[in-house]
């Protein structure tokens, strides 16, 4: 499906919604869609109203103002029949670590109802597509942190919703769990699960979005995908490859303005002559002994992106952050 024909089907409609606690503003008149097989994308920092957003759609908190439809249904006055849509993974795995990976899942598809030949094969397919057969049978209190996701976004799937909530789910795992978690978002949007993501993580919201709302003080401030954000905004970056952290880190401080990215071992160094400004950066890593093994030439990034829209730099999405208490009353 084009992403033109998904805006003609939309599956989430939302429209001028809007939450206070007492004189604090959380969400204001915010307003977008997501059609069927989408990946849409709230990005913003901590307090920016993500995953208020995520609880009004889910029917655990109502809003001040506003309308939610999920697949035609209004969440707010037909909660229960919305419910039977839609699946939520929080930003933590809730999971129940005594029991195994299977027995979770066996649990979970019980109080959906399903029979137990319909349990069995549904426990089976999904131990196998989320790559946990062989940990079926241990303890979650043994798995890892990617494993403890993998599970937990399984079991959200048990009933097979049209429409998966995922509220920063890869927060705090490692880059091989969350490239791997990634990949498994992709294709369950390409078999027709609409998904409303929010991230703070920036490539998070480039890897996966067809299209990503970025929402800053309750407000989203610009919508669209990642190309047509990116072309609101001018300048080119210089992007130096090194083979170790502890190259980057050396390198990356040799430039006020650079950005280092140590999952992708790299530098990031704004540009307005790029020719000069190589030989000048290839030369002073040299005088400190650090060696560049690539280099390239890069456009603008969602990060720039957010720095010109809201005026300050979003967040990396290098490490776990807690939620802001506003969001976690939510």
């Amino acid at each position: 499906m084009t992403a033109m024909n998904r805006l003609h089907d939309r599956t989430i409609e939302v429209t001028g919604l809007r939450k206070t606690y007492g004189k604090h503003v959380v969400l204001d008149s915010v307003d977008f869609s997501v059609g069927r097989g989408e990946i849409y994308a709230l990005l913003g920092p901590n307090g920016a109203g993500k995953t208020t957003t995520i609880n009004i759609l889910s029917t655990l908190i109502k809003p001040d103002a506003g309308t939610v439809s999920i697949g035609g249904v209004d969440v707010l006055s037909r909660p229960q029949e919305a419910r039977r849509m839609f699946a939520l993974t929080g930003q933590y795995a809730s999971v129940d670590e005594f029991q195994t990976g299977a027995e979770n899942l066996a649990m979970m598809a019980r109080l959906g109802h399903l029979g137990t030949r319909a349990r069995r094969t549904r426990v089976r397919d999904l131990l196998e597509a989320f790559d946990l057969t062989d940990a079926a049978g241990k303890r979650v209190a043994d798995y890892s942190g990617g494993m403890r996701r993998r599970l937990d976004l399984a079991i959200s799937l048990i009933a097979a919703p049209p429409v998966l909530f995922l509220d920063e789910p890869t927060t705090g795992l490692d880059p091989r769990s969350r490239a791997g978690l990634w990949s498994l978002v992709a294709e369950l949007a390409a078999n027709g699960t609409t998904i409303l993501l929010t991230t703070q993580y920036l490539e998070e919201a480039e890897r996966l979005a067809h299209r990503v709302g970025v929402i800053d003080g309750g407000t989203i401030v610009a919508s669209g995908t990642p190309v047509e954000l990116k072309a609101q905004v001018s300048g080119e970056h210089l992007v130096f490859s090194f083979a170790t952290v502890d190259d980057v880190q050396r390198a990356a401080a040799l430039r006020q303005n650079a950005e280092s990215d140590l999952d992708e071992l790299a530098v990031r160094v704004p540009t307005e002559h790029a020719v000069a400004d190589i030989r000048s950066f290839l030369a002073d890593t040299a005088d400190h002994g650090v060696a560049v093994t690539d280099i390239a030439i890069a456009g603008p990034s969602l990060d720039d992106v957010f720095l010109t829209l809201t005026g300050h730099q979003a967040p990396t999405g290098r490490r776990a952050s807690d939620t802001n208490d506003k969001e976690k009353a939510a």
